[in-house]
């Protein structure tokens, strides 16, 4: 989840020099250059970025078992956080990005300058951003979802970790966020706590909703969770073109994007079918939640939901490598 000007959804501290001893989190080291995708028009090894979100997780288990089931790839899943994928097109670690949120600054270094990645078209999802609270506040407190009613209730969300404050929940460090500077900016007597990831976020909504308590945070669609427990989103000052240019100066919401893919560029030149798969790639919100909740909720491996996605929408998966 990104957007450009942005805090990054990975940390400074998390960038490391790409192909030295940078390692995914399933193991995959940065730089194997064993791991390049064959050129000879056949599909061989597929190189797939993993970001550490459900919904990257229903894109890849789809395209990755379509890749493999019915055009005979390898396909070898790579975790690993939204730059540091980035960083592997240029080496040949990473073949594809299949939901990349803006990161107009990325695409300024790896396509414009370095010229190691291209897009490869849009994936049909709506990606919108913003800070939420459980329904049961929002119908308590009607008027807390304008943000310029949030200070009367910021005693209200203070914890142990916010200082005296009220608490502003974020998901996992890495994720792309403008909430330190729309908290700054907007003057609110909050600050921003980090939930760790993106299961710890879902469990604190649960919990507030459940038991009735103050909580108020980052989240997004599409996602499966706001189906079972649907959060209100609250109306920061109206997003405008370039409000959000300078990062530290965003005083406004985040826009609505057009979720997209970018591959390496030696990827989108070796005449592999996988790519064609990738750029043909494209399904809706609701198709994204349904194999997020058969992953997150029901369980299941990823190649299992992504084989019960295929099998009851045939037509979709077909579409996509014709």
């Amino acid at each position: 989840m990104a957007r450009q000007a942005r805090q990054w959804r990975v940390g400074a501290a998390g960038i490391a020099v790409l192909g030295l001893t940078l390692t995914a989190c399933g193991g995959a080291k940065v730089g194997d250059s064993s791991a390049d995708s064959d050129s000879s028009g056949k599909c061989g090894t597929f190189n797939l970025a993993v970001n550490p979100w459900v919904g990257y997780e229903a894109d890849a288990a789809v395209v990755a078992y379509v890749a493999e089931h019915k055009l005979g790839c390898k396909v070898t899943k790579k975790d690993l956080k939204e730059e540091i994928a980035w960083q592997g097109f240029g080496t040949g670690e990473v073949d594809a990005v299949l939901e990349n949120w803006g990161h107009d600054d990325l695409k300024k270094k790896y396509i414009t300058g370095q010229k190691t990645a291209v897009e490869a078209g849009q994936t049909g999802n709506k990606g919108i951003i913003g800070w939420y609270v459980p329904p049961w506040l929002a119908k308590a407190h009607p008027d807390i979802t304008d943000w310029k009613n949030l200070d009367k209730y910021a005693s209200q969300f203070k914890t142990s970790e916010s200082g005296g404050k009220g608490q502003l929940l974020d998901g996992d460090p890495s994720y792309v966020t403008n909430d330190e500077a729309l908290v700054k900016n907007l003057k609110l007597d909050f600050k921003v706590v980090y939930a760790g990831s993106e299961t710890a976020l879902i469990q604190a909504y649960r919990k507030a909703e459940k038991n009735k308590e103050w909580v108020i945070g980052y989240f997004y669609e599409p996602q499966w969770f706001l189906s079972e427990v649907p959060l209100v989103k609250v109306n920061l000052p109206t997003y405008k073109t370039g409000c959000d240019a300078d990062a530290a100066k965003v005083a406004c919401d985040y826009p609505v994007y057009d979720l997209d893919k970018i591959v390496s560029a030696k990827f989108a030149k070796s005449g592999s079918p996988a790519f064609d798969l990738v750029k043909k790639f494209n399904w809706t919100n609701d198709d994204q939640n349904v194999v997020a909740k058969y992953i997150a909720v029901d369980k299941m491996s990823a190649e299992a939901a992504a084989k019960k996605w295929v099998e009851a929408n045939p037509d979709k998966a077909d579409a996509w490598i014709k």
